[in-house]
């Protein structure tokens, strides 16, 4: 019976795993229904192709559903993309990949873990602050929207060590 539901609604939970470069369409296809301007399919390649990027993925099936991408230089990364699909928000998907993504980076010795969010984003800005990101810095017009005011960009830390 439990195959069958399975079969019909597809898996209840999210399944986390490394992204790779063939993943590169759907990335793409997900950060541009996410943000105001999206990275291209070959953006992705080249940077899932660089060993300093890592990226993190939760799909649902063959459904991506979200994505965590992170650049590391010597002992510190900056998480560069955060992005859920509209569809499964709201239900802790960011949070866990969050989690798993910041521990892969402590165990690759990554000691300072930094990212930049809209001011105006609630959601995004809760789910860092409940993993223990704090302000540093601000960089005022920062994010440019191709409607609408320029907004400033928080600058957030987090200590892995």
């Amino acid at each position: 019976m439990i195959a069958l539901v399975r079969r019909w609604f597809g898996p209840s939970e999210a399944a986390l795993s490394e992204a790779g470069p063939r993943d590169s369409a759907a990335l793409s296809h997900l950060h541009a229904r996410s943000f105001q301007r999206g990275w291209s399919e070959a953006e992705f390649e080249r940077l899932l192709l660089d060993r300093s990027v890592m990226v993190d993925r939760a799909a649902f099936g063959r459904e991506l559903a979200g994505f965590i991408m992170s650049r590391r230089a010597a002992d510190e990364a900056e998480i560069l993309s955060v992005a859920v699909s509209a569809a499964r928000r709201g239900r802790g998907l960011a949070g866990r990949l969050l989690t798993l993504h910041l521990r892969k980076l402590a165990g690759l010795g990554v000691r300072r873990v930094f990212l930049e969010v809209d001011e105006g984003n609630v959601a995004a800005r809760r789910l860092y602050r409940t993993a223990g990101f704090r302000e540093i810095g601000r960089r005022k017009e920062y994010f440019r929207p191709a409607l609408g005011s320029p907004a400033t960009a928080l600058v957030l830390r987090r200590d892995l060590a």
